[in-house]
């Protein structure tokens, strides 16, 4: 198996991912599944139930993009590099409305900004070669 950046990346942010929502179960208890204003994990960080389970989906698809292949952690890291973008922006405007399912604060806002500039750097950038090759085969 080749080792890439898109590969690493996937594996490293999936783990972590995955821990931060095993985590929050630990301080989101007596909170409703969908509940707007969530407890803050780490001191910083608002979530709830729902915020949780998205972790670790999101954790899992990134860990198993990693340990797959380049082409799998390539379009992975992009895909949720470009949903945490648009769940950065867009988070900014749910706070204080029913809408903000995900208990959404504005440290969340900056980590989702922070984690799609680094995912879609490097699923954008990285490995190149590999998309060269499967479009040219």
């Amino acid at each position: 198996m080749r080792t890439s950046p898109n590969r690493l990346l996937a594996t490293a942010f999936g783990g972590v991912y995955l821990l931060v929502g095993l985590l929050g179960f630990a301080v989101t208890g007596g909170l409703t599944f969908f509940a707007t204003e969530g407890n803050l994990l780490l001191g910083l960080f608002a979530v709830n139930p729902l915020h949780n389970v998205a972790h670790l989906l999101i954790g899992a698809a990134l860990l198993i993009a990693g340990l797959s292949n380049v082409a799998a952690a390539r379009t992975t890291n992009t895909v949720v590099g470009a949903a945490y973008l648009l769940l950065g922006i867009v988070g900014f405007f749910l706070v204080g409305t029913a809408f903000n399912v995900l208990a959404l604060n504005t440290a969340d806002h900056f980590l989702h900004l922070g984690s799609a500039i680094v995912l879609l750097g490097v699923g954008l950038a990285a490995d190149k070669s590999v998309r060269s090759s499967r479009v040219a085969a």
